[in-house]
This record gives C-alpha cells, sequence and structure tokens, in this order.
C-alpha cells in the first residue's frame, strides 16, 4: 500500500437511484480517514446503494462523492481501483479460474500495458491468500469451493489490490462464525494500519465491537452516526429496525451489546 495519509472519502448531498426509483435521497455523509465505519440498517434501507455510489458503480442523480476532495467521477479508472477496493454482495468468477489467478486480479490496477508480473505482485498475492486463510486452496478452481472458501477468495483479492480505502458488502456472508470473527479481526488490523475500512453488516453486535463509526440508515437516510457507544442505543435500534430490545455493555470489550427482547408470535404463526 502507498505511504501516505488516510484516505478522505465523502459523499455531498448524493442522490443515488435505479431507473426512476430513487433509494438515497440527498445524503451527505463523512467517512473519517482513517476509521472502521460500519453501516448499518434494515433491508432495502440503501445501505448497499450507498457502497455502490461511493466505489463509482452507480453514479450520483446528483450531488458527488469526493476522494481527497476531488470528485471521484474525475478521478482515472485506474488510478481510482488503485486506492479504492471493493467487495460486492454477490461476486462470479470465470469459469474454471483458479483460485491464485482470480486473487492475481487484484493487481490489474497497479499493472500497465507492458509491465511484467513484478515481486512485488507476487508478494501482494501471497500475502493475501495467507491473511484470508486460503493458501491451501491457491490451485483450487473457484466454482469447485463451498460458499464461504469462495467468500475469503473474494475478499483476498480484493486485500492483494492494496488499496487505502477498503469497500465490503456484506462481506460475513456465507461465513460461520469462527470465520466471521476472523474476517472481522483481519479488517480490524489492517484498520489499525492505517487503511480505510467500510463494511456493511447486519449483525449489530459486530458492527458495535469493531467499528469506530456506526452508521445507522433507514428508508435512504443517515438517522445517527458516530461512535458505537452513541449510535447503538436501545431508541435507535428501536427506531432503525422497529425491534424490542436492550442494550447492556458486552462483557468483553465494554461497548454496546443488543439483546433482542421476546415478544409474541405474529397470529399467522399458530395457524
Amino acid at each position: 500500500m502507498p505511504d501516505r495519509p488516510p484516505a478522505s472519502l465523502a459523499v455531498e448531498r448524493a442522490s443515488f437511484a435505479y431507473a426512476d426509483t430513487r433509494i438515497v435521497d440527498q445524503l451527505s455523509l463523512q467517512i473519517e480517514p482513517g476509521s472502521f465505519t460500519v453501516i448499518i440498517g434494515p433491508n432495502a434501507c440503501g445501505k448497499s446503494t450507498l457502497l455502490r455510489g461511493l466505489a463509482r458503480l452507480l453514479p450520483p442523480a446528483e450531488g458527488r462523492v469526493v476522494l481527497d476532495g476531488r470528485s471521484i467521477a474525475d478521478i482515472p479508472a485506474q488510478a481510482l481501483a488503485r486506492r479504492l477496493g471493493l467487495l460486492p454482495q454477490t461476486a462470479v468468477a470465470p469459469e474454471g479460474i483458479t483460485v491464485r489467478d482470480l486473487v492475481s486480479r487484484g493487481r490489474y490496477p497497479h499493472r500497465g500495458m507492458l509491465r511484467p508480473w513484478s515481486p512485488a505482485d507476487e508478494s501482494a498475492v501471497v500475502d493475501a491468500l495467507e491473511a484470508t486463510g486460503t493458501t491451501a486452496l491457491a490451485d483450487s478452481p473457484v466454482d469447485a469451493l463451498s460458499g464461504g472458501q469462495r467468500q475469503r477468495v473474494w475478499i483476498a483479492m480484493v486485500l492483494a489490490q492494496q488499496t487505502e480505502v477498503l469497500l465490503l458488502d456484506e462481506p460475513t456472508t456465507y461465513l460461520d462464525v469462527a470465520h466471521q470473527v476472523e474476517l472481522l479481526e483481519l479488517l480490524a488490523t489492517l484498520h489499525e494500519q492505517g487503511r480505510t475500512v467500510v463494511a456493511v453488516l447486519h449483525d449489530l453486535n459486530q458492527a458495535a465491537r469493531y467499528a469506530t463509526t456506526v452508521v445507522a440508515m433507514r428508508d435512504g437516510r443517515v438517522i445517527a452516526e458516530g461512535p458505537p457507544a452513541e449510535v447503538v442505543t436501545s431508541e435507535n435500534v428501536s427506531a432503525v429496525f422497529g425491534l424490542a430490545n436492550t442494550v447492556i455493555p458486552d462483557p468483553v470489550t465494554g461497548g454496546p451489546l443488543v439483546v433482542p427482547l421476546r415478544t409474541p408470535c405474529p397470529t399467522e404463526v399458530h395457524r
């Protein structure tokens, strides 16, 4: 990763839409340089849409996304790919490609047409495979792997890209609990090393434990943002998710821990 200050990423009064349906409306958000920001919220609230906008996969209908004060629309694609790495919610690998070849594709933004494969490229791929526990799978076809293994391989590809900013949309999908914790610990380490991490997570307690900043969304708007202790409150969880809950201190970290309360089952369940 280049030796430079952490990247500053911001959304300035941006709206994002699919066809004529506006999903995110007039949203402004500052991603603090070097932060581990986690976006939470119910399904279809605009979390993934916002992440796609941050990655320039979805241009804003109005407003802009800026990286270090410059609109990402004005940054050449390869230059932007050297600074922003994205793990989308769903990704499809070419049929028959091996794990090593897929992870190696993370090096494309760093290579020109005439630049041969370098020791730095090889080192980045090896490090990414080791960090995600996929070294033993390097020669396996990606389409022969389990869902959890595939997810770790995709994460390895993003890590091999060695960007300053990592954007991850539900990165713990398909992973068992142990691998979820391993991944979040890896992201925490990358954050501690200076990278800016932005992730969409569904697990409120994982968000509260690992994030430096939590952004809570509902209906395409930011309802609350700030440190976990200020955002993951019983009142906010109820307002954002409609979930009866109580929040207690996490016995390990002392941060907020959401405990859902039992509520009567819908009448239909008893029929």
